[in-house]
């Protein structure tokens, strides 16, 4: 059987049998990486499980292993571990208040308040102790049994740091001290838990979009089906209100549809015969029949809500920077409460000022601040990317965004519309309206881009008939209007017909400066007219540019394969560089010389034709990738909607993850490093090193949700 290697927390490799299943938990009630690492510990230590890997921020639990491995017993494995495997997708989650945590932190609180009310009034010592005992073993009991799992797979987690400090405070006899301790800690833990849950089932909910039953068209009978059921090729029948539940082609009907789920945007898109649907989009006020052309399964917003799920479980390089220093920091400082706990004693030093001074410090060489700062930073960022209709593949890829500093773009279909238009008419002989008319006459019955886009500009004005009208391949049309003989095409067309063309010499030098393709319209006594046809920058392209340096992207470059003149007319546009006639191996190169001079460069394309160029950035964007295969596997971030501002937003948003992710770093290391610092000098007490460290937790864990709750923009 072949084998692979696959990535493990922390780093290193494993080799597991290709063959291997692949099961995903969602796991409930973590509240920092260090409850994850006693997950993936407990279920790694069953037989036959190869990789578990735990995200904290996702709350996502994947693990490889045999096929004798049943789900039931990785969820035995969880919950051994203290914590809880998520409901069914459909089914409602209870409120936050009749959650077992909640209610049992409450309680928790209720009879510490009771115990030091009664304490500061004098009353009975037996009976205020025993409140704050209940208050211990009520708010204590998800925090000791998380501890005691920890312990069993031999890791000190914040649990267990926490558990030893309370029971060391009993053992002094600071018994209200400790029940704060539990009060606090539990109630902390119980806010970051509601609080990164609400990210988590908010991108979730992405996949609740879909309707679980459809209307589908069997043997000439509307009949009621699950979703999941539909095959390919048969036909649904949406309603108005309803939506849709699989990627399909519109056959009969017309309707406007809300695709934002999917593209972020938020204007309906008109919908008709061959029109294309996402699942997800709901259908506005016509009702259509639909052929689907994926099952739900690989549908567009189920891929998307399982790519983001597992963007959000991958980690970015500052967390595995901070995980590398957590795994350095916590040994040293509780290292450091033992010498403070046991030396000064040994030298004469009071016994139990000197014990509870090694608590405090115990409690703070927790981590979780620190440890949670950048995964729930990753997780909101990932979250609000995918509510606006941007993929993004990974932290890697969120914080790599964040950092760019040059920018290449591709130019057909992404700074331009990839179709041409007609940009100027000089007319040589009567006016320019009767020009446009006679050309637009003459390439009315031809396929070429370039006639259609005379065509438009013609509009809905009448156009005279055509008489023995003929096609000339690569070179235009020929035809009589009106009794009189016409040309339109290329210069070259004219010098074959042996038709003097110096009377548009200044015309044709115009068009060509300018980089604009020229086509000639003349009859047999010279040209009548000269036009200039150039692909249509995007009309968003100037205001993208200008978003795009405002966010800090300093350098932006155009590749193209194009030639200099109209390559030249596009980058003037938009005050951009540009390098052009490169081929697509030529492409990957200047990518590669960009990421080498600069450390770090994106490129932006549309996935397909410009997949290895993206492949080679350091961030590749794909422009309008909903419902593309290619778009989504290739790119680091992928753009549900076809408008060049969403890569501007993209990159914004990067940029706000990235600054949000140092100052959670900095805030958690200058706090903790405070502390660290006050507590062997008796400043800090056990409950007030309690308070900053969950402060400090539950502050990092809402600067980084902002991002997740901001105001959204394209």
């Amino acid at each position: 059987m072949g084998r692979r290697e696959l990535p493990v927390l922390g780093g290193g490799g494993i080799s597991v049998p290709a063959g291997a299943r692949r099961t995903v938990l969602r796991v409930e009630g973590m509240d920092c990486a260090a409850c994850a690492a006693s997950v993936e510990r407990s279920v790694g230590r069953l037989p036959g499980v190869y990789r578990a890997a735990v995200s904290f921020a996702a709350g996502r639990l994947e693990a490889e292993h045999e096929a004798s491995v049943s789900r039931e017993a990785l969820e035995g494995a969880v919950r051994e571990a203290g914590y809880r495997v998520a409901v069914p997708r459909r089914e409602e989650r209870r409120p936050p208040w009749r959650e077992a945590r909640f209610a049992l932190t409450g309680v928790a609180a209720l009879l510490f308040a009771a115990g030091a009310v009664l304490q500061l009034a004098g009353g009975p010592g037996v009976v205020w102790i025993s409140l704050y005992a209940a208050a211990i073993a009520a708010g204590g009991v998800p925090i000791f049994r998380a501890a005691f799992a920890a312990l069993r797979s031999r890791h000190m987690d914040m649990n267990v740091l926490m558990s030893t400090a309370v029971v060391g405070a009993v053992g002094i006899g600071a018994w209200g001290e400790a029940a704060l301790v539990v009060v606090l800690f539990a109630a902390g833990g119980a806010l970051q838990v509601y609080a990164v849950d609400r990210t988590r089932g908010a991108v979730r909910a992405l996949a609740r979009l879909v309707p679980e039953e459809v209307t589908v068209l069997r043997g000439g009978m509307e009949l009621r089906a699950p979703a999941g059921e539909v095959a390919v090729g048969e036909v649904l029948v949406v309603r108005p209100g309803e939506r849709f539940a699989v990627d399909g082609e519109v056959l009969e009907g017309r309707t406007t549809a809300d695709e934002s789920p999917v593209t972020g945007e938020s204007a309906p898109v008109e919908k008709g015969p061959e029109d294309t649907v996402l699942s997800g989009s709901l259908n506005g006020a016509g009702a259509v029949l639909v052929r689907a052309v994926r099952r739900a399964e690989d549908s567009t917003l189920q891929r998307i809500s399982r790519l983001v799920e597992e963007a959000q479980a991958s980690k970015a390089p500052a967390e595995r920077f901070v995980d590398r220093f957590a795994r350095v920091y916590t040994p040293l400082v509780v290292a450091g409460a033992l010498a403070v706990a046991a030396v000064p004693p040994l030298l004469g030093g009071d016994f139990g000022t000197w014990f509870y001074r090694g608590l405090a410090l115990l409690v703070v060489a927790c981590p979780c601040a620190l440890v949670i700062s950048t995964p729930v930073t990753v997780v909101s960022g990932i979250g609000a990317a995918a509510r606006r209709g941007v993929l993004v593949k990974g932290g890697e890829a969120l914080e790599a965004a964040g950092s760019l500093r040059a920018l290449l773009l591709d130019k057909t279909g992404t700074l331009t519309e990839g179709r041409p238009v007609l940009e100027r008419v000089v007319a040589l002989a009567g006016d320019r309206e009767e020009a446009v008319v006679l050309a637009a006459a003459l390439e009315r019955r031809s396929e070429h881009p370039l006639a259609h886009a005379i065509l438009s500009a013609a509009g809905e004005r009448e156009l005279p008939e055509v008489a023995g009208f003929r096609s000339i391949p690569g070179r235009g049309a020929e035809g009589e209007v009106r009794g009189r003989r016409y040309l339109v095409g290329s210069p070259a067309l004219f010098a074959e017909r042996g038709v003097s063309l110096e009377e548009a010499g200044p015309a044709l030098r115009e068009v060509e400066r300018a980089g604009e393709t020229p086509v000639v319209l003349g009859d047999g006594e010279g040209p009548v007219a000269v036009f200039g046809l150039a692909d249509a920058v995007r009309p968003e392209a100037p205001e993208a540019i200008r978003a795009l340096r405002e966010a800090g992207v300093e350098e932006i470059v155009m590749l193209t394969g194009d030639a200099e003149a109209p390559a030249r007319r596009v980058a003037d546009l938009l005050g951009i560089d540009y390098r052009t006639r490169l081929l697509p191996e030529e492409k990957v190169a200047a990518v590669r010389e960009h990421v080498e001079r600069r450390g770090a460069a994106g490129m932006a394309g549309d996935g397909v034709n410009d997949a290895p160029a993206l492949a080679a950035a350091t961030v590749g964007f794909a422009m309008g990738a909903a419902g593309s295969d290619v778009a989504l596997e290739v790119a680091d971030v992928a753009l549900m909607r076809d408008d060049l501002r969403s890569l501007a937003g993209a990159v914004r948003l990067s940029r706000a993850a990235e600054r949000t992710i140092k100052q959670n770093i900095f805030a958690s290391i200058l706090i903790k490093g405070l502390f660290v610092a006050l507590a062997p000098f008796g400043f800090v007490t056990l409950w007030l090193a309690v308070l900053a460290d969950m402060g400090t937790s539950i502050g990092v864990t809402l600067n980084g949700l902002r991002l997740f709750s901001g105001r959204r923009r394209p």
